[in-house]
């Protein structure tokens, strides 16, 4: 009976070995359900004949992307093909979630303003946005705003210049010239040297209890590298085009489409309502003590809000604002409905290609899940950061 105890204890009444029975019985049966999925997989492509390789990848693509942030044509591999798809979800998601952020916080800090029609305003955003399934709302800004926009020879005209039209926003854009590596160099080294103005000028201002200024010094050491390097290189680093009208449509410049547009904004207004709920039950959760405390202090409504209560309404706002990125990447795949060719646009039409649904959709899923785990790590970081400095 010695063997069956441990530490003078039963094993069947030791909590520590039951704990560790449980998890390894725990992983015998999700590796025996994966072996039980892969096995049935294997056998169910063989009995059709679908190959599951992935030696597609160096093959011709054969088929056209209508936008991508870099150059693709059809004679390109597979493989690059799925990386245009990805880079275009990247480019979507990251822009939404900067957006996205910045309305939602608006939002969410108008829904405790103590003006009543901006409280009700912000109220009436969040819940009808937020109710709204964002498939519907897609269609309703592709089909039922950007398509409806003026003609080309009829574009609204904005400063700039830019034009609206049914075919997307047309803008001045800078294309990179010889000099812009090295130029790129120089705001580099502009970076780092924020980064310790920065540093150094907040510990300096926490000794000595006086302001330093330190986000206004680093930003400044920035822009005057930067602008260093623009006088040093030899010639101007970004070369100024616009867009120029001509018989049917405009020609030069950036342009941005409206199934890329109506995306954007539905991904955007669609989080922002979520996000705006987020800041403002993180601004509820500080004690309303600390508010009165500062404003006796003589700090403005603002200042009040940016020093005392944001700094430690994070710690409640970072977790679930991360849920929020994760959510709007994975919600970009909704682009199909509306021809933007992102991640799983090119991936279906991969499929289409090249017969090889199990392999690209492994190819997908492992996309997905990187950008979220990427998200996540980054998100976890920066709150464990604020963490450490409440204490």
């Amino acid at each position: 009976m010695r063997l069956l105890t441990h530490r003078g204890v039963p094993v069947w009444r030791d909590v520590r070995v039951l704990r560790w029975a449980a998890q390894i019985v725990s992983v015998i049966a999700v590796l025996s359900f994966l072996m039980f999925a892969v096995s049935n997989v294997l056998d169910a492509a063989d009995k059709r004949g679908l190959a599951l390789g992935f030696d597609f990848l160096g093959e011709e693509a054969g088929f056209p992307i209508a936008e991508s942030v870099i150059d693709y044509e059809e004679s390109d591999s597979f493989r690059y093909a799925f990386w245009i798809g990805i880079l275009n979800t990247i480019k979507v998601a990251l822009l939404g979630i900067v957006l996205a952020t910045v309305l939602g916080v608006i939002v969410g800090v108008a829904r405790l303003s103590t003006n009543w029609l901006l409280r009700q305003i912000a109220g009436v955003y969040v819940e009808t946005f937020r109710n709204i399934p964002l498939l519907v709302q897609l269609f309703f800004w592709y089909f039922g705003f950007f398509l409806l926009l003026p003609r080309v020879q009829e574009s609204i005209h904005w400063p700039g210049p830019v034009y609206m039209n049914n075919r997307g926003i047309f803008m001045v854009w800078g294309d990179a010239s010889g000099s812009f590596a090295p130029w790129l160099l120089f705001v580099l080294a502009g970076i780092l040297l924020a980064v310790l103005v920065r540093i150094l000028l907040s510990r300096r201002q926490e000794r000595s209890g006086r302001p330093s200024y330190p986000n206004l010094a680093g930003g400044l050491a920035l822009i005057l590298v930067a602008a260093l390097g623009w006088v040093l290189v030899s010639d101007s680093p970004l070369t100024r085009e616009g867009p120029v009208l001509e018989r049917f449509n405009f020609k030069g410049g950036q342009r941005l489409t409206p199934e890329f547009l109506a995306l954007l904004v539905g991904l955007v207004v669609y989080t922002s309502a979520f996000i705006a709920e987020i800041v403002r039950a993180g601004i509820q959760s500080v004690q309303k003590g600390q508010v009165e405390a500062s404003r006796a202090l003589g700090l403005s409504a603002v200042q009040s809000l940016r020093f005392v209560v944001f700094p430690q309404a994070l710690r409640v706002i970072i977790p679930p604002l991360i849920s929020q990125f994760l959510n709007l990447t994975k919600n970009s795949s909704l682009a199909l409905a509306i021809g933007y060719p992102e991640l799983f646009s090119v991936g279906r039409i991969m499929i289409n290609q090249a017969g090889r649904a199990v392999p690209i959709f492994l190819m997908i899923m492992a996309a997905y899940l990187a950008m979220s785990l990427t998200y996540a790590i980054i998100g976890n970081i920066y709150d464990r950061l604020v963490r450490y400095e409440e204490r």
